[in-house]
Order: structure tokens, then sequence, then C-alpha cells
């Protein structure tokens, strides 16, 4: 067992029988199967020369061979997990910009990264799950050669992170940065190894990756893989899992306080030890419901990609849980400062700034991003916020452009960019418009070319094999003309104000 601070140690954190691994229907997966499993995974990918450094990109279904195949790749490489449900487009954009030496696939798989893979010349791999296996455990193939551990400055896991502009940034994040954000989600939940926790969250988001399973293991804690949230089947699930804690986005927790009312006996069957939430605000009201429905303690967290999630959370009792705020620095340093980087007194709102070791080392090849997004070691997380007497963080909005639909971040530009591509379309500008249960929805403002016309159902399928289901809008504004600013700029802030639209549900 290595003592640095990489993955490959936080691997250690259960006994050799404990459950690490669990998913419905299926075997557990020790922590000893686990530890062994990553290892020779590690091995069968050195013996095609692929190791410490190399990229792989893993596109896999929710549950446990997603869980177990990041963790493997991510203690002795860099994974980089993809959403399922992307486009062949989208598949060829992320994979030409981060040119991973692999690409792992489900067994009789026939996503469209395949196709996109192909044509730039990039291996797929069906990963070989044998009948009764234990959940997570898989190999690829016979072959095997010795490994070499990473460093703590090595790359373990990369994601795409939507900004200002269309083309999404590359976000490389440490084999120290997981350790550090592992470690301290832990000990902020207090997790110990009598914690089971249900997995609901998407395996190729930094939330499930590192505040639910990466946290799990470090502390010896066991987690169910689920195929992903299904609010129907979740209190099916947890009454057959018990977990004494689950993790969620605010649309999530509204959706099963939803199921809630209809199955009063199964919440009576259950005792979680709390509630987690992060990724988005969630609204004090369902803070409120959450306790009352489960009664235990509601703990919002506060965490971005860039910061290997977790930034701030509030604390366990007997510390209290403030609705409304994101709670306690929780990982690296918080520090609020003006747009100019000067420091903001106590209780003075500016942007959310923090540093420590969780913050990524910067942005892959973007000098102009890098530039603009730290300042003295500080990185500038482009939310506008307050820290209160107590030291809770209370975020008051977003700087930057970027949608937030339910905690799947949309760049407004990406979209612009795919609908400007039609002969029908003159301008295009994507905005958020409210939206009650999501926070936001996606909207677009079109001015049509001379003589066009499109209806909203031709421009929805236009975009249906270019982006991704979340991000196509949901309301289209035909117009004469797009409010602009003084100097012409087309203008994205306020639209769905001065336009008059949103949706109640």
């Amino acid at each position: 067992m290595s003592t640095e601070p990489i993955v490959q140690s936080l691997l250690y954190g259960g006994d050799e029988n404990a459950r690490a691994l669990a998913a419905p229907e299926r075997p557990t997966l020790t922590y000893g199967a686990l530890r062994a499993h990553c290892t020779a995974i590690r091995r069968q990918l050195a013996a095609r020369g692929i190791g410490a450094g190399d990229r792989v990109a893993l596109v896999l279904p929710n549950g446990p061979e997603m869980a177990s195949a990041f963790l493997a790749v991510a203690s002795g490489l860099s994974a980089a997990p993809l959403n399922p449900a992307y486009k062949e487009a989208e598949y060829a954009f992320y994979l030409e910009d981060l040119k991973p030496k692999l690409v792992l696939v489900a067994p009789g798989s026939d996503n469209p990264v395949r196709t996109a893979a192909a044509t730039l010349g990039i291996p797929v791999a069906e990963i070989r799950v044998a009948e009764g296996a234990p959940a997570g455990a898989f190999s690829l193939w016979d072959e095997e050669a010795d490994d070499t551990l990473p460093a703590p400055e090595d790359e373990a896991l990369v994601l795409h992170t939507s900004g200002t502009t269309s083309r999404p940034k590359v976000v490389p994040l440490t084999q120290a940065n997981l350790f550090a954000s592992a470690s301290s989600i832990a000990e902020t939940l207090k997790l110990t190894p009598a914690d089971h926790c249900l997995n609901i969250m998407p395996l190729f988001h930094i939330h499930g990756l590192i505040a639910v399973v990466l946290a799990s293991m470090k502390a010896g804690a066991s987690v169910c893989c689920t195929s992903g949230f299904n609010a129907l089947k979740f209190f099916d699930l947890a009454l057959a899992e018990q977990p004494t804690w689950y993790s969620g986005v605010p649309t999530m927790h509204q959706a099963i306080l939803l199921r809630a009312k209809r199955n009063p006996e199964a919440v009576s069957k259950l005792a979680f030890r709390f509630v987690r939430s992060s990724s988005a605000s969630l609204p004090p009201a369902v803070f409120h419901e959450l306790g009352e429905t489960f009664h235990c303690p509601v703990i919002e967290a506060y965490g971005m990609t860039e910061a290997t999630h977790q930034m701030a959370s509030n604390p366990l009792p007997p510390g209290d849980q403030k609705p409304g705020f994101v709670g306690l620095p929780a990982g690296p340093e918080i520090r609020i400062m003006t747009l100019e980087g000067g420091a903001v007194p106590q209780g003075g709102t500016g942007e959310v700034c923090i540093k420590g070791a969780n913050v990524t080392p910067g942005y892959e090849n973007n000098p102009k991003a890098n530039a603009e997004s730290f300042t003295d070691g500080w990185f500038r997380t482009g939310d506008e916020g307050f820290l209160d007497a107590d030291g809770y963080l209370k975020i008051t909005g977003r700087i930057k452009e970027i949608i937030n639909r339910g905690g799947e971040k949309v760049s407004p530009l990406e979209v612009d960019d795919v609908f400007m591509d039609h002969p029908a379309v003159q301008q295009f500008v994507t905005f958020a418009m409210p939206h009650k249960m999501l926070g936001e929805e996606v909207a677009a403002a079109v001015v049509l070319a001379e003589g066009q016309t499109i209806t909203e159902k031709e421009l929805k399928d236009f975009a249906k094999d270019r982006l991704a289901p979340f991000k196509v809008p949901k309301t289209f504004i035909f117009l004469e003309e797009i409010p602009k600013g003084a100097t012409g700029k087309l203008q994205r802030i306020g639209l769905a104000e001065k336009l008059g639209v949103g949706q109640a549900a």
C-alpha cells in the first residue's frame, strides 16, 4: 500500500472482507476484491502500453462497473468519464480534445462513441463481466504487465466544464486533488465503515465520483451503485439496501419528496443518518421538507469541477445547518474578492474565490482562461456570495452566463453555434429562464433569415443528433429583433425577464 496522497491509497479504507460496492441483485464486492480488481485492470492496461499519465475514456452506464472502472483507472492513470447519452458529434469533440489512449464501453454496446473513436483512430474495448460476478468485477483481456503507481502531481481525472465561451474547458485533476477532496468530504460527513450510500448520481459527474464513491472508499464505507435516478424505484431500492445516506441535486430531492407522500410506510422504515444536497441551490422549503420527512439533518454543500467537487458544506450536528446557505469552508480556503482581486470586508458581497489542495492546477492548453480564473493563487469561481458572521457561505448569484439546469451545466454559446448552422436562422441567443423544479431551463431567442419559416419542432429535430437532450432549448421565442446593449452586443443575461418568459413547473 502506498502512503502517498494518491487515489490508490484511498482504497485501503476498508477491511479485506468488508463490503465496498453493491448493486441490486448482484453479489457484493469486498474491499479485498476491489483492490485486487484495480491492480488487475492497471496491469492489463500496462500490457497494452497504457500507464501513468495516459487517459482512458469511460463510456459506461451508471452502475457498479462504472464505479470500479473509475477507481481502477484513476488509481494509476487518468479517468475521462463521458456522458453515455452524448451524440456522435459530441463524442468526436470530446475525444479529439482529450486524446485518450483507449475507450471502455459496456459488453455489446452500440454507443455512438464507437464510431467517433474509430474516425479518430482511438481503440475501443468492451469490458468483460463474468456471469454471477460481484458488483463491479470485470476484466479487459488476459495479458498483464507490471504497472507503475503515479506521483501525487500526476493526473487522475479529467473532465470538461462549460464556460462562458462556446468551447468547454478541459479540467485536469491530480492524484493529490482527488485525495484531498475525498478526505475532506469523508471528514465533513463523518463517514465510517458502518455507512452505506445509495448512489443516484450519474458517475460521469464530479458529484457522484468524488462525494459518493471516492469519499466512501476513504472511510471504508460502502456504496450501492444503481442504474441512475428513478423516483419510482427509489423507495424499493432504499428499503432493500437500508442506506445511511444519499446525495442528490435539488430536483432529485423534490421528486423523492413527491413519492414520499405516497409511501409513508416505506419512509417509516428508513433511517438516514443525513441527506446531502449539492450541485445546485437547495430551496429552503425543500430543505425543511426533507428534514421533516426523513427525520435527519439535511446537509447542503457547494461544489464545482475545478475544486474536485466540495468547497463548502453545512456541518453535521451539533453544528448548525442553515437553509439557503452552502455552509462552512470544507476543503479549500474561501475568500470573497472584488472583481479587481481585492479583499471584500466581512459580510460584504463579492466573487467567491478558493485556494487549496483540491483545486485544479489549471485548465489545459487555455492560458487565457487561466489568467482570468486565477488571481495570486486564488481560483475565481464566477459565483457571487458572502460569508456571514458565523463564516457560513451564501451564494447570491452567478457572474457567468452558464445555465444551471437542475445541476446540468449548459454553455449558451455551444447551443448557439449548433442552431446558427441552420439555414433558416439569422440570429440565435440561448439564455436561462426561471423554472420551478429545475431552477433554470434552457430557452432561446430566434430571428429567422428573411423569407424563412420554421417551427419549434423542426428546430428541436435539427438539434437532436447534435446536442444531448438536456442542452436543447425547451422554449423558442421568435422575434423580429433581439434586444441589444449599448455597444450592439446581443444581451443574454436578463433576457428571460425582458421577454416575460418562464415556466412554473
